[in-house]
């Protein structure tokens, strides 16, 4: 668990970290090395799942030396499957990750909400949902594993 104390703000606790994957981790379907390590990383410290159709087919052999299980969300309905997931893992613990349309129900009432603004860009609603906003995955992920880096985004 990543305990994060923000002043004006009260006390952060993340126990589970929700990505969905592509276009917020994975670009095209790859996800790069620098965001494996760190993915790698962040997963002996938190829980984390990584929410994807699987559009390219790929997770699974992306994640075989990680500690990390995709949940494949089907279409229809990717939107209520994220956020029902995210409800069930218990909102006030939970960090989540996106860049989609499809992401934003599952930013209403989590603790950290974080929109990456990636090379296939990020849907406006998100923006507004988000309590941060960065420009890669790598970012992303080292909001959690540099946590100070929360502290000076969210402090009042």
């Amino acid at each position: 668990m990543i305990e994060i104390d923000i002043p004006g703000r009260g006390r952060l606790l993340i126990e589970n970290a929700v990505f969905d994957v592509n276009g917020t981790l994975a670009e095209d379907g790859v996800i790069n090395e620098a965001v494996l390590s760190r993915l790698k990383e962040l997963a002996a410290l938190v829980n984390v799942y990584l929410l994807t159709a699987d559009t390219y087919g790929t997770i699974r052999s992306q994640l075989e030396a990680l500690p990390v299980e995709p949940v494949i969300v089907n279409p229809p309905g990717e939107r209520e499957q994220k956020a029902d997931f995210v409800f069930r893992l218990g909102l006030d613990r939970v960090a989540v990750f996106g860049n989609g349309a499809n992401d934003f129900a599952m930013f209403e009432g989590a603790a950290l909400g974080v929109a990456v603004l990636g090379p296939e860009g990020c849907f406006t609603g998100l923006l507004t949902a988000a309590h941060i906003v960065v420009p890669s995955p790598v970012s992303a992920l080292e909001l959690l594993l540099k946590p100070k880096r929360l502290i000076a985004a969210l402090r009042y």
